[in-house]
């Protein structure tokens, strides 16, 4: 088989799974494993793959944010379900970071005043929202970004690391194995770090479109939090729940 040859076959093999075993690649493509570690190291040079232990893994695009606009119109459903199971899972008189997001937003119709919770949230919108439900609330002081309507900054963080929470909730861009929980902006990386930091318990709330997906900044590990989701394929349900608290709620 041609180089170019092998190199088509690994990227079509990629593009049916997220990792291949140097062994598997040594055996489909009929080479040695000296021949299969000199086409990945091309193709890790060439941007298609990145090499891990033993063999390649899929090379991930790095996500694009969203404007809360054009995030408000996606799974909205699933959304909704995560949400609501979330919301199931809140004890009564507790003191919760609520992050900004949309999928974090949908907790708060389920939420109550007779439940008699303090929620922390760095989201405008989410703050409007709380007080609408009569939810004791607070918002973090800092820098509006225009496009979450999320504060972020030092005066965010600053109000943050005043509090300590029984349960932080949180949103994600991106669940992957490998790079772990991920969001294009390092602010609100800080932020997620830091509520995780200062809370007994975290849920992270992700739709399955969230899975094997990576943005710029990281902000936890899997094994840091519980992460709740609508339903996996059976490939990614394997795969997740042998590195976090996985719930599925679909």
């Amino acid at each position: 088989m041609l180089t170019e040859e092998r190199h088509q076959a690994i990227l079509d093999l990629l593009q049916q799974q997220d990792v291949v075993k140097m062994k598997a690649l040594c055996r489909l493509l009929d080479a040695s494993e000296s021949t299969i570690r000199r086409d990945l190291q091309l193709l890790e040079e060439q941007g298609l793959v990145t090499r891990i232990h033993g063999g390649a893994k899929r090379l991930n695009k790095l996500q694009v944010e969203l404007g809360q606009i054009e995030k408000t119109s996606k799974n909205v459903h699933e959304k909704n379900e995560i949400a609501k199971f979330a919301a199931s899972k809140i004890q009564l008189g507790c003191v919760i970071y609520l992050d900004a997001g949309t999928t974090t937003q949908a907790i708060i119709p389920y939420l109550t005043p007779e439940m008699n919770l303090t929620v922390v949230t760095n989201g405008v919108d989410t703050a409007s929202l709380l007080a609408d439900h009569h939810i004791q609330t607070y918002l973090l002081g800092g820098r509006v970004k225009n496009k979450t309507k999320a504060m972020v900054g030092a005066g965010a963080l600053e109000t943050l690391l005043q509090f300590q929470f029984n349960q932080a909730i949180l949103g994600t861009n991106g669940v992957d194995q490998y790079s772990g929980l991920t969001t294009p902006d390092p602010e609100e990386a800080t932020l997620k770090r830091f509520a995780i930091q200062q809370a007994n318990q975290t849920m992270v709330l992700a739709d399955h479109t969230k899975f094997d997906a990576v943005s710029f900044s990281k902000f936890a590990e899997l094994t840091q939090v519980q992460l709740i989701t609508d339903q996996l394929s059976p490939a990614l349900r394997q795969t997740y729940q042998t590195h976090t608290d996985l719930q599925e709620v679909l």
